[in-house]
C-alpha cells in the first residue's frame, strides 16, 4: 500500500463499518448495482453482466463503490473465489446493504463500509485515490488520483 500524502483529503465521507480494516488505492465507480452470479467472472475479477456500464472492466486491486448487490444468494461465492483467486477488489463502499454485499464483504476479508451521511457515488469518480479506515468509520477521497506527497509533483 502506498503512503498518503501529508495534504488534506479533498472529500471526506462518514460512514457504518460492514468489515474492518484499513485500505487505500484507486476507486472504480458504478451506478448501477451488481449481479454476482452471471455477472462477474472470479477468475478475472471482471464484470461480463451483459448492458452493465462497467462490463469488461476488472476491479481487481481497486475499491469498488457501486449501489449494491443483485442476483441470487450466489453473490457472495462468486467474490469469495475472487478473492481465492487474487482478483478481489481491496475494498468496498455501497449504499444499500443486503445479506448477499454483506457476506460478499465478509467472505473476501476487506475493509467495508455502508450507510454514509453522503453518498459516495456523488462523492467519488473513478480514479480517485480512496482510503477507508473502516475502524474509525472514515472515508477520504482525493481527487484526480493517488496525492503526490507534499513538495513533489
Amino acid at each position: 500500500m502506498a503512503t498518503l500524502a501529508t495534504r488534506p483529503a479533498d472529500v471526506l465521507i462518514r460512514g457504518r463499518k460492514v468489515v474492518g480494516g484499513v485500505v487505500e488505492g484507486e476507486a472504480l465507480v458504478t451506478r448501477q448495482t451488481i449481479s454476482g452470479w452471471g455477472g462477474v467472472n472470479p477468475m478475472k475479477g471482471e464484470i461480463i453482466e451483459m448492458r452493465h456500464e462497467l462490463r469488461g472492466q476488472s476491479f481487481a486491486g481497486k475499491i469498488l463503490v457501486f449501489p449494491g448487490a443483485k442476483g441470487s444468494s450466489g453473490w457472495s461465492a462468486m467474490f469469495h473465489t475472487t478473492r481465492l483467486t487474487g482478483q478481489a477488489p481491496i475494498g468496498m463502499l455501497y449504499n444499500i446493504t443486503t445479506t448477499k454485499a454483506a457476506l460478499g464483504a465478509v467472505v473476501m476479508r476487506v475493509p467495508t463500509m455502508t450507510d454514509f451521511d453522503s453518498d459516495p457515488l456523488e462523492q467519488i469518480e473513478t480514479g480517485d485515490w480512496v482510503r477507508i479506515d473502516a475502524d474509525a468509520a472514515v472515508v477520504s477521497v482525493w481527487k484526480g488520483g493517488q496525492p503526490s506527497p507534499e513538495g513533489i509533483g
